[in-house]
């Protein structure tokens, strides 16, 4: 270990893309001088950058102080009421923008609707009544559980129109998932669907709901939206169907006055021990946050059809399928199915047919469009698109590079971006108007972001130095809490470096001052005493071109402290791999990165274990390369067969 105990970085990546000069020109931040003068009055003055920033919003009362009290007990704009719903929609029917599209929606086998701002505006008003209907009063939790279907955005902005929180459970997740988060936030009441589509498939959603009701009493009613038309279970009394319900009700709802910082939302997220963590947002300075960020990252103009990828049920579908979009009068893609269904072009066919300009989405599913094939990209007209953006997890250079070139065809800047379910919106990202991009590195921190990287004693680093990248200074969108315990709150973010948030991730910042996040400070290797990123050996072998994509834990090795283990996919059908592969990729990862980083094991795989937001389960494999067995959470496993097949080959 170095004196500092810093992470030591070894990749090398000094590829620089410049921006168009015409984007620049047209850009929302346009020049450097521009950026600097914000984030530095956003540094020493946050109250009067963000207090400015502030009237982009609408207001119904205004605030009296911008922020209040120190981290973590951080307030934003006390005194102040706002609807974040209002914010939404309401704001946009005033201009011509009533008749603007809001949601562009595809489902999976085809089917497709259109919704106007002003339709938008009626559908969430009528959900809200029906809400109120069934005994939802402000402040009460409602979860939704429920496909990627317009009235998923309809129930949520309905929420929010009338002050329930909402609780939204990724439509995947177990029966005893949803009974355990219907539990934590005591929901009164839970909308879901009969089903919904996913590679062809049924998802059984309400039979789910029925299981997890059997465990989670808090629940009165249930409200079902016919989506597949699948045979369901009804009790009466308690379910009913959403179309009944909003057939015979006042299609006007006043929005409810809300203090600035009633809670929005609860995000469950999936914590090292058993039971998720209830991620507490609140209104105004989490609307703020996504609303600027959305615009700044984005580049967002009248006149883009957006598509962000991810699923509502993640936070990056809060902020920036709703939320953030919507508040600046944004059209939005949103897409139910498979990106795979029925073929692996149906993103391109996607992005084609509405015209997408900015699409964003994750590494992972960059990674699975490489092993796919480029005849797929290459057989859509993709010249719609001027703005790509990477979401999730760090990129790897190559994955950057293949996106650069076959999606954005040289001409695309792309936005990597840096934040977290805690930061509610994002942190760390190039501007496009203005970055020399890095392929891998997220750049600079945006206006009121003040990162840092240090040592595990709290001692800032020196460039290229590898540590905890931490945050120093409060900013609005950021979690005010964990709900119903606000001392595991305390513990988890601020505990490590007083005085500091800090959730878990590794960064170093090069010689000209960018950012590049190193993973999971939990899945660093300590190697004979060098403590190595497991994301920079990840991009190494991701780099040889048989490799679609790999994932890099330490096992116990009795010699080095800890041996380096590889689960490795490769491009092609077969997943077996070779011994000449073998030796051949571990002569590529000594040559690219050192001897130092030589890998122990290469274990070859068909798929690796991931959250249903793609991100791989590193701490899963850590147990399987060890040996042992997991008592982990697996509850946000997308497919825990690929689990079993680790095991069983392990014990082969």
């Amino acid at each position: 270990m170095t004196n500092s105990g810093s992470i030591q970085s070894t990749l090398q990546e000094t590829r620089k893309f410049l921006p168009a000069s015409e984007f620049s020109a047209q850009a929302h931040i346009s020049s450097e001088e521009q950026y600097q003068s914000m984030w530095q009055k956003a540094k020493d003055d946050p109250a009067g950058f963000w207090g400015e920033l502030s009237q982009e919003l609408q207001w119904i009362k205004p605030w009296t102080e911008v922020i209040s009290g120190e981290m973590p007990e951080t307030r934003w704009f006390t005194g102040g009421q706002i609807n974040a719903c209002e914010n939404c929609v309401d704001r946009h029917l005033t201009s011509w923008r009533r008749n603007k599209a809001a949601i562009l929606w595809e489902g999976e086998p085809g089917d497709t609707r259109v919704l106007t701002y002003n339709d938008l505006h009626r559908e969430v008003s009528k959900f809200a009544n029906v809400l109120k209907k069934l005994g939802v009063n402000t402040g009460d939790r409602v979860t939704l559980y429920m496909p990627m279907i317009p009235e998923l955005a309809i129930a949520m902005l309905a929420c929010a129109r009338i002050g329930a929180t909402h609780s939204i459970i990724f439509g995947g997740f177990s029966a005893d998932a949803v009974a355990d988060r219907n539990n934590d936030a005591q929901a009164k009441i839970i909308v879901t669907a009969d089903g919904g589509w996913r590679r062809g498939k049924e998802v059984p959603l309400k039979s789910a709901v029925d299981e997890s009701l059997t465990k989670s009493h808090t629940v009165q009613k249930v409200v079902v939206v016919r989506r597949t038309g699948q045979q369901v279970h009804m009790q009466t009394d308690r379910d009913y169907w959403w179309h009944d319900l909003m057939s015979d009700v006042d299609p006007h709802c006043d929005v409810v006055p809300l203090d600035s910082e009633h809670p929005l939302f609860i995000l469950y997220t999936s914590g090292s021990t058993g039971k998720p963590k209830g991620v507490m947002h609140t209104t105004a300075g989490y609307l703020l946050g996504t609303t600027m960020t959305s615009r700044w990252v984005f580049d967002l103009k009248e006149e883009d059809t957006y598509w962000c990828t991810a699923d509502i049920g993640w936070i990056t579908g809060h902020s920036y399928v709703v939320y953030g979009p919507l508040s600046n009068g944004s059209t939005v893609v949103m897409y139910e199915g498979a990106p795979n269904w029925p073929d692996e072009g149906r993103f391109w066919e996607i992005i084609e047919k509405y015209r997408v300009s900015i699409f964003y989405t994750a590494p992972t599913a960059i990674r699975a469009f490489i092993k796919w094939g480029d005849h797929w990209p290459q057989s859509r007209d993709l010249s719609s698109l001027r703005l790509l953006g990477s979401v999730g997890e760090p990129i790897n250079p190559e994955a950057w590079m293949w996106y650069h070139r076959m999606i954005g065809q040289e001409r695309c800047p792309i936005v990597d971006t840096w934040w977290q379910t805690e930061t509610g919106a994002i942190m760390i990202s190039p501007l496009p108007g203005i970055s020399a991009t890095k392929p891998g590195s997220c750049t600079r921190p945006l206006p009121g972001v003040v990162p840092e990287i240090v040592s595990k004693e709290g001692t800032p680093l020196e460039a290229n130095e590898g540590g905890l990248l931490v945050m120093k200074q409060p900013w609005p969108s950021m979690l005010r809490t964990l709900y119903g315990d606000h001392e595991r709150f305390k513990q988890t973010y601020f505990s490590t470096i007083e005085g500091a948030y800090f959730a878990g991730d590794g960064a170093r910042r090069d010689a000209d001052g960018d950012i590049w996040v190193m993973g999971r400070v939990d899945d660093v290797l300590n190697v004979s005493g060098h403590r190595l990123s497991t994301m920079e050996v990840e991009s190494s072998l991701v780099a040889h071109p048989a490799v679609a994509e790999a994932a890099v834990v330490g096992f116990p090795h009795e010699i080095k402290g800890e041996g380096i283990c590889c689960f490795v996919t490769l491009k092609t059908a077969d997943s077996e791999g070779s011994d000449s592969l073998t030796a051949d990729l571990i002569q590529h990862v000594r040559k690219q990165i050192g001897a130092l980083a030589t890998p122990d094991k290469i274990r070859y795989t068909a798929a690796l274990p991931k959250t249903r937001s793609g991100k791989i389960m590193r701490r899963l494999l850590r147990d399987i390369a060890a040996g042992r067995e997991s008592v982990q959470d697996t509850t946000t496993l997308e497919d825990l067969s690929i689990l079993a097949k680790l095991r069983d080959s392990d014990d082969a």
